[in-house]
């Protein structure tokens, strides 16, 4: 039965990875897969071929005292940990969505000021390292590929500046809880701190963003002067609230770590808190100088719930629940995750290599699943908070994803958005990405053997 479900799991792993290929949502085989992993592990439970992991890590059969209720309390357990997640992005997105909806984004524009390709490349760089580790990678791309829309008209140009924004991106969302969904993942689950994040992340990931962003500007393509977009666009002119709902959101997402310093309560009561508020404020302004009542609805955040991407929410329940599932088999004495940890260890001693292979990995595959998978590989208790081990998964997940196209969330959007084909991706940029992601990590190592303990 353990084949069964490794089985099912791989397959529905190969079908999301070639997800463009199918022409299929990549939910869809998500949510099958995240199912069908647990129906088959209940089906060998309850029939005795199986034994389970409990939530405090102890393993139970069905010919137990509590079988049946212990299995339930697990999956329970399961979701509930998924949820957490979950309910923490929903709340990040619509706050991102009713910032859109007042046009908030458009602030940015007059930030970019400069005909220079070398000063535009620099200037989006740093833009996409700081808001990504406030926004998260993904809508930070999506914003600044927009921006690009608006900034530069030729094609050919602009797609290379989307390109370097995924790397800068996706650096920028690897030192924060908030910046990408994995450093969420580990933070949530208390791997990592946002203290331990920045301290030890924030150098490494600034050189993965930097040591790209210099090579490039010795580059041809970012010689000269950008050909101006000269078109006006009438529907992205700023509003009378666009300021306020930009700051009032970005502060309200920031605050989410320090309302949980303070009351130590899990990061997504805080989001719903920042959410709460930005929706209170959004109620009462006044986005047109002559507002009228009827005009109300187009700026109501239930219009920005309705555009946050709940595919994306589904696909992360189904790929969490289907890696919690694998999780949650017993093989040998431990839980199969568990179990691969310690052969990955017998065949590479080096744990440091294990990682960076890992980062490797998450530009092939999604990232999500490689770090739900390492957080139930290695016991927190052998690694607690704020080891060397988590911090290290979190920057390589995080800055692999670079080297492909389809290897980021932030790339798949880019990709999406410019039409930017995987090939010309591979041969351009990807070098660029590899040289940061490897900088990068031997600063961390090298930051670790000095002062880590």
């Amino acid at each position: 039965m353990l084949a069964a479900i490794l089985v099912v799991f791989i397959i529905g792993y190969l079908t999301i990875v070639l997800e463009h290929p199918l022409k299929l949502d990549k939910t869809v085989p998500a949510l099958i897969m995240g199912a069908s992993c647990w129906a088959l592990l209940a089906i060998g439970f309850n029939n005795g071929w199986l034994s389970a992991i409990g939530h405090h890590g102890d393993a139970f059969t069905v010919a137990g005292d509590h079988g049946h209720d212990d299995f339930t309390q697990a999956l329970i357990h399961h979701l509930g940990k998924t949820s957490e997640i979950l309910i923490f992005l929903i709340g990040a997105m619509t706050i991102v969505e009713i910032i859109d909806l007042h046009r908030g984004f458009e602030i940015l524009k007059g930030w970019v000021d400069t005909k220079s390709k070398k000063r535009l490349l620099w200037i989006i760089g740093i833009l996409a390292f700081i808001l990504s580790a406030i926004i998260d990678n993904l809508t930070a791309t999506i914003v600044l590929v927009t921006l690009l829309r608006k900034i530069i008209a030729n094609k050919n140009e602009r797609i290379w500046y989307a390109s370097m924004v995924v790397i800068a991106a996706n650096a920028g969302g690897a030192w924060s809880p908030i910046g990408d969904v994995t450093t969420t993942m580990l933070w949530i689950g208390k791997q990592v701190t946002t203290m331990g994040l920045v301290k030890w992340l924030v150098l490494p990931s600034l050189v993965c963003f930097i040591v790209p962003f210099v090579i490039a500007m010795f580059k041809k393509e970012f010689k000269g002067n950008i050909m101006v977009n000269t078109e006006e666009d009438e529907e992205a002119e700023r509003l009378l609230s666009s300021r306020t709902m930009l700051f009032l959101g970005l502060g309200m997402i920031v605050f989410v770590p320090f309302f949980k310093t303070i009351t130590h309560l899990p990061p997504y009561i805080g989001m719903m808190f920042s959410l709460g508020i930005v929706w209170l404020v959004s109620e009462y302004i006044h986005p047109e100088e002559d507002f009228a009542e009827e005009r109300k609805h187009l700026y109501s955040p239930h219009v920005a719930l309705s555009r946050i991407e709940m595919s994306s929410i589904l696909f992360f329940l189904g790929i969490l629940m289907a890696v919690a599932a694998i999780e949650t088999v017993v093989v040998g004495d431990v839980g199969a995750l568990r179990y691969a940890a310690q052969g990955l260890t017998d065949a590479i001693p080096n744990q440091d290599v294990v990682v960076m292979l890992l980062g490797v990995g998450s530009a092939i595959i999604d990232n999500v699943p490689l770090v739900a998978a390492s957080m139930g590989m290695y016991d927190i208790a052998t690694f607690p908070p704020d080891s060397k081990l988590w911090h290290f998964i979190a920057y390589a997940a995080g800055t692999g994803g670079s080297m492909l196209i389809i290897g980021s969330a932030a790339g798949v959007a880019a990709m999406g958005m410019e039409k930017i084909d995987f090939i010309w991706y591979f041969k351009k940029i990807t070098w660029l990405a590899a040289i940061g992601f490897l900088a990068g990590g031997l600063v961390f190592l090298g930051m670790y053997s000095v002062w880590g303990v």
